[in-house]
C-alpha cells in the first residue's frame, strides 16, 4: 500500500535547483470523474471535469494529457485550450501555455479564464504591457468578487511594471475594495491602497503553502515597484521557500529571482 501511494504521487515539476515537486493523493474525485466519463468517453465537458479533478490534486501533467485527449475529439473547444494552457503554465511550459491561451482567445473571446491566464503568462514572460491588456480584457467579465480582486491585483502589478503608475493608481480609484473576496488578492490590494503596511498583509490564518507563496510575491512586487530591490528579493525567496509551487506567485518569484541574478 505504501509503495502504491508513493508511485501515485508523480513528479510534476523539477526546479532549476533540482527540487522535485509531486502531485498529491487522490481522495476519490478522479475516480468519480473517470467513472462518469466511461459512460460517455467522447464528451468534452466530462473530459474537462476529469482534468479539473486531476488538477485538484496537482496531477497537472495527467490533466494536460486529458485535455489533449479532449482536443483530439473537439479541436475547436476553447475551454479545452483554456484549461490545458493553465496547466502548461503550472508546469512551467510557458511557450505552450501562450500558444494554447492565444488559440483559445481567438476561438472565444468571452471566456474570463483565457484572458486571466494569458495575462499571467505574459507577466511571467515580462511582457508587462501585454499582460495589462489581457487583464483589462479579463476584469469586466470576472465571474465573482474573488476573481475581480485577482484581475484587479494583476492589472495593477502589470500597469506598475509597465511604467504606467498613474494608470495603476486610477485603477485602484475606480475599483473600490471587495471585502467579500476573502482571498490573498484582496489582502494584497489593501497594501497597494495604503490601507495596511507590508508587515501587516499576513494574518494568522495565512498558513497554507499557496497562500504564503501568493502573499509573499505580492509584497515583493510592491517593494520592487517602490524601488527596494533588496526587500523585494527577500519576499520572492520567501515565496519560493513556501513550497506552494503551483501558485502563480511562486512561479513568478522564480522568474524574478533568476532575472535578478542575470543583472
Amino acid at each position: 500500500m505504501f509503495v502504491a501511494r508513493v508511485s501515485a504521487q508523480s513528479i510534476q515539476y523539477r526546479s532549476p535547483a533540482g527540487v522535485e515537486y509531486r502531485s498529491q493523493r487522490d481522495t476519490g474525485a478522479i475516480a468519480r470523474a473517470e467513472s462518469v466519463l466511461a459512460a460517455d468517453p467522447r464528451n468534452a465537458d466530462k473530459l474537462i471535469a476529469l482534468g479539473v479533478a486531476q488538477s485538484g490534486v496537482r496531477q497537472y501533467r495527467e490533466a494536460i494529457a486529458t485535455f489533449t485527449r479532449g482536443l483530439g475529439i473537439a479541436p475547436n473547444n476553447a475551454l479545452l485550450y483554456r484549461w490545458r494552457g493553465h496547466r502548461y503554465l503550472s508546469t512551467r511550459q510557458f511557450d505552450r501555455a501562450m500558444a494554447d491561451l492565444t488559440r483559445g482567445a481567438k476561438l472565444d473571446s468571452t471566456i474570463y479564464g483565457i484572458w486571466y491566464h494569458l495575462g499571467i503568462v505574459r507577466f511571467v514572460r515580462r511582457e508587462f504591457a501585454g499582460a495589462a491588456d489581457a487583464f483589462t480584457r479579463a476584469l469586466p467579465i470576472a465571474p465573482d468578487s474573488a476573481e475581480r480582486a485577482g484581475a484587479t491585483d494583476w492589472l495593477w502589478m502589470s500597469l506598475s511594471r509597465a511604467g504606467r503608475k498613474a494608470d495603476a493608481q486610477a485603477l485602484l480609484d475606480r475599483h473600490t475594495d471587495t471585502p467579500n473576496a476573502g482571498n490573498a488578492y484582496s489582502q494584497r490590494l489593501r497594501l497597494y491602497r495604503g490601507q495596511v503596511s507590508p508587515d501587516s498583509v499576513f494574518t494568522p490564518a495565512d498558513t497554507s503553502d499557496i497562500q504564503i507563496a501568493t502573499l509573499s510575491y505580492g509584497i515583493g512586487d510592491w517593494y520592487l515597484v517602490q524601488g527596494d530591490t533588496a526587500k523585494a528579493r527577500s519576499w520572492f525567496e520567501r515565496s519560493v521557500a513556501s513550497g506552494g509551487w503551483p501558485a502563480f506567485g511562486f512561479i513568478v518569484s522564480e522568474v524574478e529571482l533568476r532575472s535578478s541574478r542575470a543583472r
